[in-house]
Parts: C-alpha cells; sequence; structure tokens
C-alpha cells in the first residue's frame, strides 16, 4: 500500500511541475474531468489524437514553409562547364530574382498553425499554444525568417509536452 501512496504522490508532484512551468494549462484538468468509469482512458484517447494530428499540421506547416529552387545548381556550382559566360550571367540573375520572390502561401500556413493552437488549447498545452500565437503574428506579417524561427520553437515545445504527457500517463498508469 506504501508503494501506491508514493506512485500517487510522484504523479501528483509531475503534474504540478507541469503546471508550474507552463506545460499545461487548466483546460487540461477540464479534460481529466471529462473522464469517468465509463471511459477510463479519455484522457490517454485524446492526448494520443493530439499527438498524430499535430505530427501531421507540423509536417504540413514545414512544407508549406520550404522554398525550393527549380533552376539546376550545377549552373552555379560549376560555372567553368559553361561557355558562354553571359549564359551564366543570366541564370544568375534569374536566381536573384527567383529567390526574392515570395513562394510560401503565409495564409495556407497561419490556417495550419491556428489549427494547432486550438488542438493544443483543447489539451491544454499552453506553452505550445502560446508559440502558436506568436507564429501566427509573423504569419500575418509575412515574415519568413520569424516563422521559421517559430516553427522550430513550435515544435519544440510541442515535443517537449509530448514527452512530458507520455511519462505523466506512465506514472499515471502505475499509480492505481
Amino acid at each position: 500500500m506504501e508503494i501506491v501512496g508514493q506512485l500517487q504522490k510522484q504523479y501528483v508532484d509531475f503534474t504540478t511541475c507541469l503546471f508550474r512551468e507552463g506545460y499545461l494549462d487548466d483546460q487540461y484538468v477540464q479534460l481529466q474531468k471529462l473522464q469517468d468509469e465509463s471511459n477510463p482512458e479519455f484522457v490517454v484517447e485524446v492526448v494520443s489524437i493530439f499527438f498524430e494530428d499535430s505530427e501531421k499540421l507540423l509536417n504540413d506547416m514545414a512544407c508549406s514553409l520550404s522554398v525550393s529552387i527549380s533552376l539546376p545548381w550545377v549552373l552555379f556550382c560549376v560555372p567553368d562547364l559553361l561557355i558562354d559566360f553571359n549564359f551564366f550571367s543570366f541564370f544568375l540573375i534569374l536566381f536573384q530574382l527567383y529567390s526574392q520572390q515570395q513562394v510560401v502561401d503565409f495564409k495556407k500556413v497561419d490556417g495550419y498553425v491556428h489549427q494547432f493552437k486550438g488542438s493544443s488549447s483543447s489539451v491544454g498545452a499552453q506553452r505550445v499554444k502560446n508559440a502558436c500565437a506568436a507564429f501566427r503574428n509573423f504569419c500575418e506579417d509575412k515574415n519568413l525568417d520569424g516563422c521559421l524561427r517559430y516553427l522550430n520553437l513550435v515544435k519544440q515545445e510541442f515535443y517537449l509536452v509530448k514527452n512530458k504527457l507520455e511519462t505523466l500517463s506512465r506514472v499515471s498508469i502505475t499509480s492505481w
């Protein structure tokens, strides 16, 4: 019986720490309140769906922010092979013009971020939600560098909270 008490204390302490460090907010408590005897795995199921959906959204955001270069790199890597220097200059100018174009659909990226913010909010992943809110500002400003920076931050916060929630789930299962 003493071991069960220690495990329950460990669960409470870890959960308290997650709230104190801002990983979780009160929405997680609300989610827990929806769990009952008829569906004892409710929280685990909802959080698992959040994890799956999040992976897809993060991938969609990353793909939407990637800028591909359609001109062959060989033209720029091996200029000696080009017979006509003016030909090379022409392609270099085209490349510079192409790289300055806005090829990112910021509205689409913002839609993904908005969806991710909503799902993060629904499970109480506060730090992810907050990072998404800032990310959306960069989408609105069409700031590619800011979007890329915040994509990395959102990923980092997601994987941190994912790790914490998986640990919490394991502690919870062994506690009872």
